[in-house]
Parts: C-alpha cells; structure tokens; sequence
C-alpha cells in the first residue's frame, strides 16, 4: 500500500487540422483518458497487487454570479499472469463531471473505460477495450465503443519515451436530438510523449484520433497536456484538454476545450 501526492501544473497544446488553426513516470490523473478512449487503457500503475485511486475536485463562486464545478475519477488497476506467462494488465476507470451556472446545468458528462493489455513479444502488445460515455450537452445519450489492436514502445531511455497504438473499433452513438442512431467501425490511434525532468516532475502530451473507415472525412481528435509535480500526500492538479470533432452531431460545436482540478488520493 502506498501513499502519494501529486501537483500537475498546465501545460498548454496547440492542435492543428485542416479546419481549425487552431513509462517511466506515468502521470496519476488526467482529464480525459485519451489512451483509454483510442487505444485500450495501459498506461496505469499495474502490479501484481491492486492499486486504486478516487479524486475529486470542486468549485463554487457566489453573488454576482453563482457557479458550481464538480468532478471525480475512480482508477484501478492489476497485473495477472496472461498469454505465455506474459504479463497482462486490466485497467477500470469511471469519471463524472458536472458544472452550472446561475442554477443552471451547462455541461455534465460521464464515462467509464475497460482496458486490457497482452504483451506479446518484446516492445508489442495487444490491447482490447470496452468505452463508454453519456453527455447531452455534446448530443450523446450514449456513446460506445468496443476495440482491439496492437501498439509498441518506439523509443525508452529512462527519461523520455513514445508508445504508439492503431486498432480498430466498433462504435454505438445514440443521440439527444432527433439524429437517428449511427453505427460504424473506426480506426484509431494513440501516441504518448513522457520526459522524465526529475525525480518528482513528468512533462507529458497524449493525443488520440479516430476515423470512420467508411468516411475518413468523418473523424475525432483529443489531445491532453501537462506537467506532474509529486510533492506531498495530497494531489492537486490542473489540466487542459482539447477535443476536435470533424463532424459533431447537429447543433453542437466541433471544438470543446476543458480544464480540471482534482484533489486525489491513492492507496
């Protein structure tokens, strides 16, 4: 068992597409799980014992304005005995987020992700996952996905490193509005940039894409970045996120961006 704080300051990213202009140490929360969401989730605190964490962040203002920020993440995760005695690690995550203003819900979204990774033979592994997530806000009643693939570890010197994942993805969206359900296979993709600048702070970028297979015109990107700063027992972290849908379903926009705090404890 073990105790741990952690302090990730923001960290800005500029993401480009043609419409807008837009693990050594592996960072212990981030806003969205984008290897989770594109990828299968591997990039968690796996041993042989079970490791969880719970974070939780709020925010209120009063008088002139009244708003409210609420949200939490659970983590855990194991390593087991798979494939030719090889490891492989099993990752469950569930988020919640909800902000209002004036007494008004503006945003509320929540996911859950179920990952698995094999690993194969030396720097590659197999990976499946099971995505959900549910926001009216973004026009999703629900939105699910179920994939496989493979990834590899490009590049490890014990400071910095890359992981790559592509797989293939079977994809649910039911929607608030009248836009009849949608079905599609994708193909997605992860890539995860670590840099160990000491022994308490990590620098970190992970962005995530995926493509209707039947309309690559049709296609999604998340990216997160951030810095984590261990310091005592406590976790305090701020991060920024940006999401880009190429085609968002009707009425909503293609660019959402958002920013989290979290106090968070690991045991």
């Amino acid at each position: 068992m073990r105790n741990r704080i952690t302090l990730s300051l923001l960290s800005s990213l500029l993401l480009s597409t043609s419409m807008f202009a837009d693990e050594t140490v592996t960072p212990t929360i981030a806003s969205s799980d984008v290897e989770a969401i594109y990828a299968g989730k591997s990039t968690v605190n796996a041993s042989k014992e079970l490791t969880q964490s719970i974070n939780i962040g709020f925010a209120n203002t009063s008088g002139n304005t009244k708003t409210l920020n609420l949200n939490g993440k659970y983590l855990m995760s194991f390593t087991t005995v798979g494939l030719q005695d090889n490891a492989l690690k099993v990752s469950f995550d569930a988020s919640a987020f909800l902000t209002k203003n004036d007494d008004v819900t503006n945003n509320e979204e929540y996911t859950a992700n179920l990952g698995l990774e094999q690993y194969l033979y030396d720097l590659w592994l197999g990976y499946a996952s099971v995505n959900w997530l549910q926001n009216e806000f973004r026009n999703f009643d629900n939105k699910m996905s179920v994939g496989a693939g493979v990834g590899v570890d490009i590049y490890q010197d014990g400071h910095q490193s890359l992981k790559a994942k592509i797989g293939l993805a079977y994809n649910i969206e039911q929607y608030s509005n009248a836009d009849a359900e949608q079905t599609y296979t994708s193909f997605n993709q992860y890539l995860e940039y670590n840099n160990v600048l000491n022994n308490t702070s990590t620098l970190y970028v992970k962005v995530g894409g995926a493509e209707n297979i039947d309309d690559f015109q049709n296609y999604e990107l998340l990216a997160v970045a951030g810095l984590n700063v261990s310091i005592a027992e406590n976790l305090s972290i701020s991060i920024e996120e940006v999401r880009y849908d190429k085609t968002p379903a009707t009425n909503s926009d293609d660019t959402d961006t958002k920013t989290i705090v979290r106090l968070g404890y690991n045991f």
